[in-house]
C-alpha cells in the first residue's frame, strides 16, 4: 500500500483543479476513509463538480498480465485525484459493492458513492451482464467471457464495465497496477479477457508447513496477477496439515486450524480465487498409515512401500471417505460445497512393480471379487478412485481431477468420464501421452514438471524453474517435456489452464520466505502466458522490470 499511496500522492501534487468544490468530495488521507460514502445529491454533485487537470498518463497500460486490447485516444487519461470517488450507480447492495470498497482502499482511501452521480475525476463501476452470474456476489464464472471487462478513460473519468463482478474485479486489478506503474490510466479504451479459465498455484503444505499468514500473502499476490486457483496438497507421507475432528490422531503438530482454513477460503473467494483441496490416495498416505499401521500395503514377501495403503481392506476406504466428507464441508464456500477437488492418484507403488497381482495377491483377489475374473490390480485401483469420487460428488463437489499417472491401463473398470487430468509428467511408469487424454475427450490441466515444478532441494534431476524459461518457451500446449501437443487439441476448451507447483521434497532446503521470493517471477510469467495466447511483446529484461514496477509494496 505504501508504494501505491506514494503514486497517488505524486499524482495529486501535480493536479490543477478548475471550478469550485462543493466540499462533498473531500476526504482525509489514507485507507481509513475508503468506506466513507458520498451523500451529496446527484444534481448538486454534477453541477458543482470540479474538473481535474494533470499531466497526461502515457500509454499503453503497463500491467502483468498485459492487457490484450487497448485503443488510445486523445486526452490526459485518469489519475487518482484529491476529490476522486468510486461510484456504483446500482447501489451498495450491488454485487460489485465489495469491489468498489476494495478499489477505494487500494487507491489510497477514496470516497464511495452509491448513486448515479459520477463526475469528473471519478471511477464508475457498472455491471453489463444479465442472469444469475451477473446478479450474484463472487459467483464462479461460467466461462472466460464472465471474466472479461472494459475500461474507458475519457474526459478525466474512468468507467469499468463487465458482465460479472469477477470481470469488475479483474478491471480493478488493471487499474491498481497501472496506477503503480504509470500514476494512472491512459486515455482510451481497454478491452481484456483471459485465454485460459484456470490459472493458479499449487502449494505442498504436507512436506513443509506454511503458515496461514504466508498463504494469505500468496492469495493476495495471486489475485494481483489475476490468478484464480490455489491447490493445497495438505496430506502426504511426511505430515497431515489440517485439523481433523473425524481422525484427530493423524494430524501433525504443525498444522492449520479449521478456523484458519475458513478464513483463507473466505479471503480467496472475495478475491475470486478457488481453493482446491487435495488428499492424495491410494499412495502418499504415510501420515495416515503411521497411526493405522494395519493398513500398510505389504507384498507377499512381507515388504512394504512407504505411503501405499492396502486398498483391499474396507477400513482404508472408510478412513479416507471420512476425511473427504469432513474436508468437503470445511472447504465449502459460504455454505456452498467447494466446486473442485483433487483426488491425487499418483505413484501408487503397487502398480510400479513388474507383476502387481503376484507381488500383492490380496489386491488381485480383491479385484476379482469386486469386478470379476478378468479384473486386475489396475482395475481395483481405478475403482478405488471412482469410489472416492462418488463420495465427493455426494458431498456436493462438482469438479474432480487426478494426476495423470492416476489414470491406469485398466480393462474392466474405467476412470469416471468427467474427471479432469492434471498432467505433471511423462517420466513415471505407466504415464500416458497427454495427446491420448485429449483425444479421449478429457480436459487436461497443465502442471508440466519441466517448467512448472519448483521442487525444494532440486532432487531427482529437478532444477528450480525460472520465469524466463516459462516466458520464452512454455505455453499451455506444452504439457509434457518441451514439445507442444497438436494445435487441434490445445484449445482453451481442451486445456483449460495451468498451475505452478511448489513441492517440498527436501523441506529444509529453503525457508518459506525464500520460496516466496523464488516463485515471484515464475508466477508472473505464468500469469502472462495463460492470459494472452500471443507471443509476449516485451523482452524478458523489460518484463522483469515491469514485474518490479507493478508489484505491491512488500
Amino acid at each position: 500500500m505504501r508504494k501505491l499511496t506514494a503514486w497517488v500522492a505524486l499524482a495529486a501534487s501535480a493536479l490543477t483543479i478548475t471550478g469550485c468544490s462543493d466540499g462533498s468530495a473531500q476526504h482525509g488521507g489514507g485507507s481509513g476513509t475508503g468506506n466513507q460514502d458520498s451523500k451529496s445529491p446527484t444534481s448538486a454533485a454534477s453541477s458543482a463538480a470540479p474538473t481535474p487537470r494533470w499531466a497526461a498518463v502515457k500509454g499503453p497500460p503497463r500491467t502483468i498480465p498485459a492487457v490484450r486490447g487497448f485503443k488510445a485516444a486523445d486526452g490526459t487519461g485518469w489519475r487518482a485525484s484529491k476529490n476522486a470517488r468510486v461510484v456504483v450507480p446500482a447501489g451498495q447492495d450491488s454485487p460489485v459493492a465489495d469491489e468498489a470498497r476494495r478499489l477505494a482502499a487500494d487507491l489510497g482511501g477514496l470516497k464511495l458513492s452509491w448513486k448515479d452521480d459520477a463526475r469528473p475525476g471519478d471511477v464508475e463501476l457498472t455491471l453489463s451482464g444479465k442472469g444469475k452470474a451477473a446478479g450474484e456476489n463472487n459467483a464462479a464464472p461460467a466461462s472466460t467471457a464472465d471474466e472479461s471487462y472494459t475500461i474507458t478513460a475519457r474526459d478525466t473519468r474512468l468507467t469499468l464495465t463487465a458482465p460479472t463482478d469477477t470481470g469488475i474485479f479483474n478491471a480493478t486489478r488493471t487499474v491498481v497496477q497501472s496506477v503503480r506503474a504509470s500514476g494512472g490510466v491512459p486515455e482510451g479504451t481497454i478491452q481484456d479477457r483471459p485465454d485460459r479459465a484456470q490459472r493458479g498455484l499449487l502449494v505442498d503444505t504436507a512436506r513443509k508447513h506454511f503458515s496461514a499468514d504466508w498463504l494469505e500473502k500468496r492469495i493476495r499476490e495471486m489475485a494481483d496477477l489475476k490468478l484464480n486457483q490455489l491447490q493445497l496438497h495438505f496430506s502426504d507421507d511426511q505430515a497431515f496439515r489440517i485439523e481433523s475432528s473425524s481422525h484427530p490422531e493423524i494430524v501433525s503438530k504443525d498444522h492449520l486450524t479449521k478456523a484458519q482454513v475458513r478464513r483463507l477460503v473466505k479471503l480467496a473467494r472475495e478475491l475470486h480465487i478457488t481453493v482446491i483441496p487435495e488428499i492424495d490416495s491410494p499412495g502418499h498416505l504415510g501420515a495416515v498409515i503411521d497411526k493405522h499401521p494395519e493398513l500398510q500395503l505389504r507384498s507377499a514377501a512381507g515388504t512394504s512401500q512407504r505411503g501405499a495403503i492396502d486398498i483391499s481392506q474396507p477400513k482404508a476406504a472408510q478412513i479416507v471417505d471420512d476425511l473427504l466428507r469432513e474436508y468437503a464441508k470445511l472447504f465449502a464456500e459460504e455454505g456452498v460445497p467447494g466446486p473442485r477437488w483433487h483426488l491425487g492418484g499418483d505413484e501408487y507403488r503397487a502398480l510400479t512393480v513388474k507383476s502387481p497381482g503376484a507381488t500383492y495377491p490380496q489386491l488381485a483377489r480383491a479385484a476379482t471379487k469386486k469386478y470379476g475374473s478378468g479384473a486386475t490390480v489396475s482395475d481395483l485401483t481405478t475403482g478405488w478412485l471412482n469410489d472416492r469420487e462418488k463420495t465427493l460428488r455426494k458431498a456436493g463437489v462438482k469438479h474432480v481431477e487426478a494426476w495423470n499417472d492416476g489414470f491406469h491401463d485398466s480393462k474392466v473398470v474405467t476412470p469416471d468420464k468427467d474427471r479432469t487430468v492434471a498432467y505433471w509428467t511423462g517420466k513415471e511408469i505407466g504415464a500416458n501421452d497427454p495427446a491420448g487424454f485429449l483425444k479421449e475427450g478429457r480436459r487436461v490441466v497443465n502442471l508440466n514438471d519441466e517448467y512448472l515444478y519448483y521442487v525444494l532441494g532440486q532432487p531427482n534431476d529437478f532444477t528450480y524453474p525460472t520465469g524466463e524459461r516459462i516466458y520464452k518457451e512454455w505455453t499451455p500446449a506444452v504439457l509434457r517435456g518441451t514439445k507442444p501437443v497438436p494445435a487441434s487439441l490445445a484449445g482453451p476448451d481442451r486445456i483449460p489452464g495451468a498451475r505452478f507447483g511448489v513441492w517440498c521434497d527436501l523441506a529444509q532446503s529453503q525457508t518459506t520466505e525464500q520460496v516466496a521470493r523464488g516463485i515471484r517471477l515464475p508466477l508472473a510469467a505464468l500469469s502472462q502466458k495463460v492470459w494472452d495466447p500471443r507471443k509476449p511483446s516485451l523482452s524478458w529484461t523489460d518484463f522483469k522490470a515491469r514485474a518490479a514496477t507493478v508489484a505491491p509494496a512488500r
